[in-house]
């Protein structure tokens, strides 16, 4: 899996990170009284990270009952509501017959269990129907939703996956904030109904489901009861530690999960924190001991950090922890511990379990929709849940400073030496060329490379080039000829044969870029941040994916931390004694990455921009960014510190 020096790096990275995230999960908890103190914080930080801060206005739900499936011991009605207007939620509400007082409700969230027969999409509703047949046997009301991705109407979840839809990080967007605003809307729905008693709301589901129950437990204090079924596991786990030997598990299972597993993690939050949050309401987790994608260790990890919490409450019968045999699969012996759970903690009885969970229906019977809403936004609803800036609001230097909370958290709080190294020094034709190593972070360590003429003592100026891949891969070309030996690991890892023929177009080239230097008292400096040039990963596109999905679960983007590169290059050229004027250069994504480090890093006179993105879905993805300002907001705020030059084309 590690090939490349790059890949080798970025795995160091994600270790330390989500080593230090472990280690200081809830560390400023030590008493109740700090727990009481920064609950309602930590609260607010989450319904933030899921996209509801502000959240939605609650407009009406226009439910809307389309059928009803009757059964001896209890009836289905077939219905949907609009969480928003025209986002379709489509369920099924399985009531018991002869109700004599209001009852107990389960709201159960679907896990990714399609059902769809000759393209039709019945929801995964239909999948999971044995759990809302056993609590209406059980003298339960419960609510089975679809989800966005997997109901009748058919969404998209994996927008990072496989969708390539970056621009979700800009949005603080995830698919997690849909199905946790969904299951709001969905208690609701369950407070109108005469014959749901709403002091008594419980919530399970498992895998994806697992995570909505977690979702709706920490944002929803109506959940008086919980039961997440393989549902969570730790940064650990997600990662770097995942399930051995189990290929791509193997090194975070954060490769075989859905973007809506995962809050937008702005805070920096390991998931023993969203576990601590449901206390000390009563809180039952369970696993299997072979779940590939929540491993065991993992789950006793958060289990562990949540205990705690309970402690402090001196509520620990609250909270529970069921392993049983097997892998990620919905058995009956994880199933009947949660069944006992809600007796016990929303009937207040315990009878024998006698009654197993089991399918009725065919997925026809229980479908909602015959024809589906023309006017739904359920398939495009990613475009718009989150509120995003006011282009025509400009931007304040305070807006500078909420970048740094909101978009750049994850930066260090504080610079490490870069410890800088001289790798190479060559000199041709009378232009001095060399390379730098140094460490942007402790286990970031880049290269910066060098140019200027022979017996330059002080010169007038400084530019820094900082290069997107075709840029650098380009530069590489260029050079060859003559840096051929010295770039020997560079030419190899972009793929270009150190001796290919050299043409006369090739040698005119370079020498008019050699003579440039030449004929000028300036410093040439040519840069790549993390990610490409020699710190690039393999050129898989499965594996830059979970790459850049691992820097969103530790709280930042692979581009928000190629900015902080780019500041410390600038250290970097100070470091080096090069004090002339700094102008630095950037093109297509780069120039993104310039104009943001330019709000943060002095030294610099002035930027250079070619083919600066023009929106969100072309800029790079820094998290949270679109909620707080535009690329042209970007540009406005450079303007505050630095000259702005921007071009049209490199």
């Amino acid at each position: 899996m590690f090939k490349t020096r790059g890949d080798k790096m970025f795995a160091a990275y994600f270790k330390a990170e989500a080593d230090w995230l472990a280690a200081n999960c809830l560390n400023e908890v030590k008493t109740l009284e700090d727990w009481n103190a920064r609950k309602g914080r930590y609260r607010r930080e989450m319904h933030e990270m899921l996209g509801l801060d502000p959240a939605p206005p609650r407009t009406p739900l226009k439910a809307t009952v389309t059928g009803k499936v009757r059964h001896e011991d209890f009836e289905v009605w077939k219905l949907h509501y609009q969480s928003i207007p025209k986002l379709y939620v489509t369920a099924n509400l399985y009531v018991p017959k002869g109700l004599k007082k209001p009852a107990p409700a389960i709201l159960y969230v679907c896990g990714h269990g399609q059902v769809k027969k000759d393209g039709v999409s019945y929801g995964n509703k239909a999948h999971y129907q044995h759990h809302g047949v056993w609590f209406a046997r059980n003298g339960y009301v419960c609510l089975v939703i679809d989800t966005l991705q997997l109901g009748e109407i058919e969404g998209i979840h994996h927008g990072t996956y496989n969708h390539g839809m970056w621009w979700w990080n800009s949005r603080g967007y995830s698919s997690a904030a849909v199905e946790a605003w969904n299951c709001i809307r969905a208690l609701d729905y369950l407070e109108t109904l005469k014959f749901v008693d709403k002091e008594r709301f419980g919530v399970t589901g498992r895998s994806g489901g697992g995570a909505y129950s977690w979702w709706i437990s920490v944002l929803d204090e109506r959940i008086k009861a919980s039961a997440p079924v393989a549902g969570i596991a730790d940064l650990q786990n997600h990662v770097y530690a995942g399930f051995p030997n189990s290929g791509r598990l193997a090194h975070g299972v954060v490769e075989g999960h859905c973007d809506c597993m995962f809050h937008v993690n702005t805070y920096r939050w390991d998931f023993g924190q969203v576990a601590a949050l449901v206390a000390p309401r009563p809180l039952m987790i369970l696993n299997t001991d072979d779940d590939r994608i929540f491993p065991l260790d993992g789950v006793n990890r958060v289990f562990n950090q949540a205990r705690r919490i309970y402690d402090l409450h001196g509520e620990r019968d609250k909270l529970g922890l069921v392993i049983t045999p097997g892998g990620h699969r919905d058995t009956q012996p994880l199933r009947v511990p949660a069944f006992n759970w809600f007796n016990r903690h929303l009937k207040g009885e315990e009878p024998p379990i006698t009654i197993a969970a089991e399918k009725l229906f065919k997925p026809e019977e229980l479908q909602v929709f015959s024809k589906l809403p023309e006017d739904q936004i359920n398939t495009k609803v990613q475009e718009s849940f989150t509120r995003v800036a006011n282009a025509k609001v400009k931007p304040s230097a305070d807006t500078i400073k909420l970048l740094r909370q909101k978009t750049f958290r994850g930066w260090p709080a504080a610079d490490v030496p870069l410890n800088e190294k001289r790798v190479y020094r060559k000199e041709h034709k009378g232009v001095v060329f060399e390379a730098f190593d140094f460490d942007s972070q402790k286990e970031i360590r880049l290269r910066a490379y060098v140019c200027y003429r022979a017996g330059l003592k002080q010169p007038k100026a400084v530019h820094l080039e900082v290069l997107p891949e075709a840029a650098w891969r380009r530069y590489l070309a260029l050079g060859r000829p003559v840096y051929a030996k010295e770039w020997a690991e560079e030419l190899a890892l972009a793929g270009i044969a150190a001796d290919a023929p050299v043409t006369d177009k090739q040698r005119a080239q370079l020498e008019k870029k050699l003579d440039h230097v030449r004929n000028h008292p300036e410093v040439y400096i040519t840069f790549m941040p993390r990610g490409i040039g020699l710190s690039a990963l393999s050129e898989n596109e499965r594996h830059i994916t979970q790459a850049r999905r691992r820097f969103m679960l530790l709280g930042q983007t692979l581009a928000g931390m190629q900015v902080y590169d780019v500041r410390r290059v600038v250290q970097l050229t100070r470091e080096l004694g090069h004090a002339a004027p700094l102008s630095v250069w950037g093109y297509e994504e780069t120039a993104s990455h310039v104009a943001l480090a330019a709000l943060y890093e002095k030294g610099i006179r002035q930027i250079h921009l070619a083919s600066y993105p023009k929106d969100d879905k072309v800029q790079p993805d820094y998290l949270n960014i679109s909620r707080i300002t535009t690329p042209a907001g970007v540009l406005d705020l450079a303007r505050m510190k630095v000259k702005v030059n921007v071009a049209e084309k490199k």
